[in-house]
Formats: structure tokens, C-alpha cells, sequence
């Protein structure tokens, strides 16, 4: 069938897009979806690499998830992720909700502001379960040089208006949010699920992307991915209903609950470990830090015994916020000591058959066959990789879920079918430090803001996947994206999918400051990452030798390379190249090794930091000494 089409080259948006005589697909409004380097070094915020899990993705190589896709520049409007005050978090994160039929598109919010107008070019196709079919309504293809010149006709222009139109029929998303996902929408990539909720109804769904690249099947609402970090709602979803039973008391000690975990002069509690307020290093850090790769396979026992070896803290609890995974896995423990039944057994029978959430699950078991489940990918130099994993760790992460099933779970935030009113205000209760500042994180959930308008969520990154959630509770709007491409920023989608809809009850965009006053200056110092691999460091043998750290039960060689440098090898890693920033500090992207006692010409002890790790202790050892690896 031959099909109109008109190719449109505008400036300010940078993409060539191809409308077909069928759909209204076009330029609407284009966000940042912003393909993030962050997680080339993946943990699921649950397993989520936030600013402080940065350190260490250049610290242990593994197969690089090269960034293949370049950001979005900011277009119509110029969007950004509204403040998550971490990363791992965001300042919300996904929700997802049942897709009644009926449900129809009520209420798109305004028309996008700024959209390029453009023709009506046909009715849109609706396919299957009536979300509408984006591949088939537009194509959209990249193009350099970034500038061109507008070939813009009275005809196109026209055209691109019925672009920013909402489509009229149930389920759809307005061409605005499709452009938002343009760069995710190739039949040959990953892609997201998107849904946007208002009052507790799924008022739009779609995919973008292939949920399969083996077989060619595309992402929709009912596609099921791993959620990361937006899990940890549902593990302090448990706790919270623990607590209000009686069964359970959140300022306990965590050893009344877990025996084995070590006994600090100043021992966190069950609320520390809620609010990432604990000072517990990362497990997945630990585990990195010990010689293992993300390819590598452990388990549970070996999780919590490496939890257990630590004998300080990273702090004293409730002094600092900083986000541990070890956390939120202690108390996906804990729900089982206190309840009898695994995080998996509680939340099934507590959470997700009560509320209807059927393709919902903690996923404690790798091998086990997931109907619907969108492979997780990797960008590389010629296409992608399938990126998934064999760990079986949940309370920090784990969860599976679809955005249809999603709804169920925002509109239980809001109305407490489960817990009831207490459980829904607990559930939003904030941290309160030592100092009695308050902090943004409440129950597996953040509060933040989009410009100027109130958000709760989190968002989450483990291996191949990548999850965002975020509710603007004071507009009745929430809005979930969940995606199967490590390159991918769910967030900043989400951020950009919001102000289609909400962008005239939100404060002005500010203008960006273009005088470099407002730049950030340069850090000087300390910056081992920009030097040259292999540099001469003087007196390196004061540095060479072996180090053993108990905590870790691992020991770290290094060894002089060439005429004056320095490696370091530890477990499986590869050789690492360190680079001395001052005198006694050595580092190798996030991870410094400050050295002391100096004897007889020779460093004698190590302190290690590496983001979510922090003074772990290592002391010289004759090769062999110890049974580290």
C-alpha cells in the first residue's frame, strides 16, 4: 500500500520525521530523553546506580554498555527530570494501573505548548488490545549535521499541528509523548511501556521498542520487565504493614530481627534502614569490591554473609543519608523472620492478588519462565547485547511488573485499598536525620518537585533494565515508564511526558544561563581519571605489595607496571591501572586508596572508599598470607 509521505527537517528539533497518509504520529513536543551513561556500571537501584554507585563503574571493566544513542537536545518544551535528590530514587518513579477498556482518554491535560503545527494526515490505526501502533503511524530516522535548515511549507506546518492534537480514541498517547520516545521507537532496539494515570485510571498507554529482538516482539502495557529500584516501595510497603499490625517495631534494633547481623556500639534500626539512614554498605559495592563481577553468581547466604563481616559502618545511624541496597535487602529478610512467609510469599498474598496485580512479582528465581518478559539490552558499537542477570536478590529490587498491572499500585498509594489510611501516610512519612533535618526519602519513595508542582516516586537500573515512576499527587496525575535498554533514562522521559500534560499548571522553564557566571568551575585535583594510563609515579614502591581486607575476606596485589606505574589486581577483575592524585592517595575512577603508616620505605595499611563503600580497612600481607582472593 503506498502511503503519503512528507519528510519534515526542522532545527529545533534535530529529527527527520516521516508521516505516513495513516496516523497523526509527528513532532509534538521532545523531552530529553536522555541517554544516560550512568549505568554502565549497572546496579538495580534495589540494583540502581545512583551519584554515589558512579565510583565504581569505572572501577571494575566489564563489557562496556557503550552509550550508542545520543541525548535529545531540548525541544518543545525544553524539559528536565525534576530533582531526585539522588539518583537512584529520582523524585519519582513509575506507577502502573489496570488497562479497563473503557478507560477512555478523558483528559490529556492541555495542548502541548510550543508543538510545531502540522496536518491531520488520517485516522490513527489502533491495533490489538486498542493502544495504537506507533510503528505503523510514524518513522523517524536521526540526521546530521544537528543544524539544518526549516523546510517547512504551509502544507507541513498545518500537518504538524493535528500532531499535538490528542488522539480521540481509548488508550492512546498524543503524538507530543510519542516524540518524547522517538529515539526509542526503532523496531530494532529496546524500548519502554509507557502509562500515564489520573485519578487512579490508566487514561493512555503505548510501547516503543521491541520487548524481543530474537522474534521481533514489540513492547506494550501488558509487556513484563524488572522494575530495579522502584521494588523498594513494595519491601517498605511490607514493613509498613508489619509495623501497623503490631507484628513488628520500626525503631528495634535490626538484630532483634536478624541475630547474625554484627552488633555496632550504635546499632541501626528498622527505620534506618528505610530511609537509607543506616550508614550499611552497599552489598552490591561489597560484593564488587571483593573480587566479583556483575557476570558472576552468588547468592543470598553469601549476600548476607559478607553484610554480617563488616565491623563499621559508613556512618553513625541516622547522621547522613546515603542509599544501600543492603538496606532494603535486610529488610526483605526481615519481612521473612517477622512474618514467616519470603518477601515473594507476603507481598503476593498481601499486595498483589488483593489488588488484582496478576503479571506482579518479586523474581527469586532466575530460571523461572516469565510470561510476557521483555529481554533486557545493552547498546555496543554495532547494535546491541542481551544484558540480564542470574542473582536472585530481592527486597532491594527484583520486582516484575507491567504498566497496566501499575495502576492497581498508584491508586492503592492514594486510597489504601490495602493498609488503609495509616499505611498510605506512613508509607509517605519522610526521614528525619540526628540532626532533625528532614530528608526527601520516605518509604521506598522520594518527594521532590517539577517545576514547582509536588512529586513522589523513585526509579530503578539493574543490568539490561531501567524503571521510573512519578506521581504529582496534588494534580491526580502519575506517570510510569518501564524499559528494557540500559542507554535509557526513564526519568527524564517521564519528566518530558508529564509537561505534556501538566506543562500549564507548572512554573516557567528558566532560562538557561548562557554567560558561564553559572558554570560550575572546575574541580582541580584529584581528577585520576583524566590522567594518562600508565603514569610514572615516584617512590612506587612504598605502594607494591599485597593487602587484605577481612570484611571483604579479599586481598588486593599491586604490582609496579613499565618503568614507573602501578596496577592493581584483585578476585576476577582485570588489571587496573592506578594513578597516584597526592602524595600517599592512589585511584582509579571512584575508588581511592589512601595509604599510611609508612615503615622501613613501605605503606603498611590501606583505607578504601568507593561511593556507597567507605572506610574499609586493609593491612600489608605476605602473598599467600591469607586465604582472600
Amino acid at each position: 500500500m503506498q502511503q503519503r509521505r512528507v519528510a519534515v527537517e526542522v532545527e529545533v528539533v534535530g529529527v527527520v520525521v516521516v508521516l505516513p497518509g495513516r496516523g497523526n504520529g509527528g513532532i509534538g513536543q521532545l523531552g530529553p530523553a536522555t541517554a544516560d551513561a550512568r549505568d554502565a556500571f549497572p546496579v538495580e537501584v534495589g540494583h540502581d546506580l545512583g551519584a554515589e554507585e558512579a565510583p565504581l563503574r569505572d572501577v571494575v571493566p566489564r563489557d562496556q554498555e557503550r552509550e550508542g544513542h545520543r541525548r535529545s537536545r531540548d525541544n518543545c518544551p525544553r524539559s528536565r527530570a525534576p530533582p531526585r535528590g539522588e539518583e537512584d530514587p529520582g523524585a519519582g518513579d513509575g506507577s502502573r494501573e489496570e488497562g479497563e477498556p473503557e478507560a477512555a482518554v478523558q483528559s490529556h491535560g492541555p495542548e502541548p505548548r510550543g508543538c510545531l503545527p502540522v496536518e491531520a494526515v488520517g485516522a490513527v490505526p489502533v491495533h490489538g488490545n486498542g493502544v495504537r501502533d506507533w510503528r505503523r503511524d510514524v518513522t523517524v530516522s536521526r540526521f546530521h549535521p544537528m543544524k539544518v535548515k526549516q523546510l517547512i511549507s504551509g502544507t507541513v506546518l498545518a500537518a504538524l499541528a493535528a500532531a499535538c492534537t490528542p488522539p480521540d480514541q481509548p488508550g492512546g498517547l498524543p503524538a507530543a509523548v510519542d516524540a518524547v520516545f522517538a529515539d526509542y521507537s526503532a523496531t530494532d532496539g529496546p524500548g519502554c511501556a509507557v502509562g500515564v494515570i489520573q485519578d487512579g485510571r490508566l487514561i493512555g498507554s503505548g510501547g516503543y521498542g521491541m520487548a524481543n529482538l530474537d522474534h521481533g516482539i514489540p513492547n506494550g502495557p501488558a509487556t513484563v520487565f524488572r522494575s530495579g529500584s522502584v521494588s523498594k516501595q513494595f519491601t517498605a510497603g511490607a514493613i509498613a504493614l508489619l509495623a501497623l499490625r503490631g507484628d513488628l517495631d520500626l525503631d528495634a534494633p535490626v538484630r532483634r530481627y536478624l541475630p547474625d547481623f554484627p552488633e555496632y556500639p550504635n546499632p541501626p534500626t528498622v527505620r534506618h534502614l528505610v530511609h537509607h539512614t543506616s550508614g550499611v554498605r552497599d552489598y552490591i559495592g561489597l560484593m564488587r569490591l571483593a573480587g566479583n563481577r556483575d557476570e558472576d553468581f552468588f547468592t543470598d547466604p553469601e549476600v548476607l554473609a559478607i553484610i554480617n563481616r563488616q565491623r563499621e559502618l559508613n556512618f553513625q545511624p541516622g547522621a547522613e543519608y546515603l542509599y544501600s541496597n543492603a538496606g532494603y535487602f535486610l529488610l526483605g529478610q526481615i519481612v521473612a523472620a517477622v512474618s514467616g512467609q519470603t518477601l515473594r510469599e507476603f507481598a503476593e498474598a498481601h499486595f498483589f492478588a488483593p489488588l488484582g496485580m496478576t503479571h506482579t512479582h518479586f523474581h527469586d528465581d532466575h530460571n523461572e519462565i516469565v510470561t510476557r518478559r521483555a529481554t533486557g539490552y545493552s547498546p555496543t558499537d554495532d547494535g546491541f547485547r542481551i544484558n540480564v542477570t542470574t542473582l536472585d536478590m530481592v527486597g532491594d529490587g527484583g520486582v516484575f511488573t507491567t504498566v497496566e498491572d501499575w495502576v492497581a499500585w498508584d491508586r492503592n498509594l492514594e486510597s489504601g485499598t490495602v493498609g488503609g489510611a495509616e499505611w498510605v501516610a506512613l508509607m509517605h512519612q519522610r526521614g528525619v536525620l540526628n540532626s532533625g533535618d528532614t530528608i526527601p526519602y520516605a518509604f521506598g519513595i522520594s518527594h521532590g518537585e517539577h517545576r514547582g508542582l509536588a512529586t513522589v516516586g523513585h526509579g530503578g537500573a539493574w543490568v539490561g533494565y531501567r524503571a521510573g515512576m512519578t506521581r504529582y499527587p496534588e494534580t491526580g496525575y502519575a506517570f510510569v515508564a518501564l524499559c528494557n535498554g540500559s542507554h535509557i533514562d526513564p526519568m527524564g522521559l517521564i519528566a518530558a511526558t508529564a509537561e505534556v500534560y501538566l506543562g500549564d499548571r507548572m512554573e516557567p522553564l528558566e532560562e538557561p544561563d548562557e554567560s558561564g557566571e553559572g558554570a560550575t568551575p572546575d574541580a582541580g585535583g584529584n581528577q585520576a581519571e583524566d590522567e594518562p594510563p600508565g603514569e610514572d609515579i615516584a617512590g612506587r614502591d612504598r605502594y607494591a605489595g599485597s593487602f587484605y581486607s577481612p570484611e571483604l575476606d579479599a586481598t588486593y596485589h599491586i604490582r609496579g607496571v613499565g618503568t614507573a606505574g602501578l596496577s592493581m589486581r584483585v578476585g576476577k577483575w582485570d588489571p587496573l591501572t592506578l594513578a597516584e592524585v597526592e602524595d600517599g592517595v592512589l585511584r582509579i575512577g571512584g575508588l581511592v586508596l589512601r595509604f599510611s603508616d609508612l615503615a622501613e620505605g613501605r605503606f603498611s595499611s590501606v583505607m578504601l572508599d568507593a561511593g556507597r563503600v567507605k572506610n574499609l580497612r586493609f593491612t600489608r600481607v605476605q602473598s599467600g598470607d591469607q586465604g582472600g582472593r
